[in-house]
């Protein structure tokens, strides 16, 4: 009997966390991602990882098999290559934990770090608890440089205060993010697009009850010569566009949903809307580096017209107030000059002035 009740006993216990990573072709880094995870401040009971191959071409799967063979808290799925998107949703239907956190294979934690994550979480009973990462092309930055000890999160706000207070990054591995939350809301990534991840934070933070923010370093972002975001082949380079495009209509529906909101935090709001216009202006630069045609750049263009993206008149500040910025905002700005701009970089029509 009473090994029945230890058994029974264990398995009713409250999984903590759930570690979501998609994996597309990742052999040259997967396992050290992996073994980052495992060197942590927790027991295997305590936290999962949930691996979803998306249709790998390369050794990964091979790889992530043979390294999970002995580890019992390492699950591996595949799919057929549906995009990041998808592959966050799926390994959100298969987790289990009170909290989830997403991480891309590149990157990696630095060591005894989750269990000071997950207990403030736990503690202050977050909706969304955020912390510190620091960008390298290193892989040998496995030790934190804060000093946990000694740190304690920020006062607890709701999600549209803490953007007013703090504002808040893109990309989803800066926040740990309660499962049961996330379910209530029931939010997906979009898929089949990049900017996944600016559009899923901001309708999860603005929609946050209880939020902050713990001041350590955890989270390491490789820079990957090559990776998806900074190819600069032509049509990979016109997707890039696209989807920045569709992201500042995106956020015109969540910018709208909140002007209609009573008492709404007007600080959260033009923090939502410099976000907004900032895929604009950096969608309006790589379309000088691009080669696209002028009738595509002026649809495009009059399309963010039409969602207030642009022009460009919430851009310029506190987060974003350098003095090219200005200058290129007010060179952007004037749609004539923009369209001089285009036709003196875009390559068919420098061949053309030659």
């Amino acid at each position: 009997k009473s090994l029945i009740y230890s058994f029974c006993k264990k398995n009713l216990k409250t999984m903590k966390l759930s570690i979501i990573m998609p994996a597309y072709n990742v052999q040259k880094y997967i396992i050290h991602c992996l073994e980052s995870l495992l060197k942590q401040d927790m027991t295997i009971d305590d936290y999962e990882i949930i691996i979803i191959d998306d249709g790998s071409t390369d050794n990964s799967v091979f790889l992530i098999k043979n390294f999970i063979n002995d580890k019992a808290n390492i699950f591996l799925y595949s799919q057929e290559n549906s995009g990041v998107g998808a592959a966050r949703n799926r390994g959100i239907s298969l987790a289990k934990g009170k909290y989830i956190y997403f991480i891309d294979p590149d990157d990696y934690l630095a060591s005894d770090v989750l269990k000071t994550i997950i207990d403030c979480a736990e503690k202050k009973e977050l909706d969304v608890l955020t912390f510190l990462s620091k960008k390298t092309d290193s892989q040998s930055l496995k030790d934190s440089f804060s000093n946990i000890a000694k740190t304690s999160c920020t006062s607890i706000l709701n999600g549209t205060d803490y953007v007013a207070n703090h504002g808040f990054k893109n990309e989803v591995w800066w926040y740990v993010i309660k499962r049961q939350f996330l379910q209530d809301l029931n939010i997906k990534f979009i898929e089949g697009r990049w900017m996944e991840d600016a559009i899923f934070t901001a309708e999860l933070i603005i929609k946050a009850n209880k939020m902050a923010h713990l001041p350590i370093d955890v989270h390491r972002h490789v820079t990957v010569k090559g990776s998806a975001m900074t190819s600069r082949e032509p049509e990979h380079y016109k997707k890039v566009i696209y989807d920045n495009a569709n992201a500042a209509t995106a956020y015109h529906k969540i910018i709208e949903t909140l002007e209609y909101t009573d008492n709404i935090n007007k600080e959260c709001l033009q923090r939502l809307k410099t976000r907004q216009q900032s895929f604009v202006f950096f969608m309006m630069v790589r379309m000088l580096k691009s080669t696209m045609k002028l009738t595509e750049i002026k649809k495009i263009l009059n399309e963010m017209i039409q969602v207030k993206a642009y022009p460009l008149k919430s851009f310029i500040s506190i987060d974003y107030n350098g003095i090219l910025y200005i200058i290129l905002v007010k060179l952007f700005n004037i749609k004539t000059i923009f369209y001089v701009l285009f036709m003196m970089f875009n390559p068919f029509f420098k061949n053309k002035i030659i």
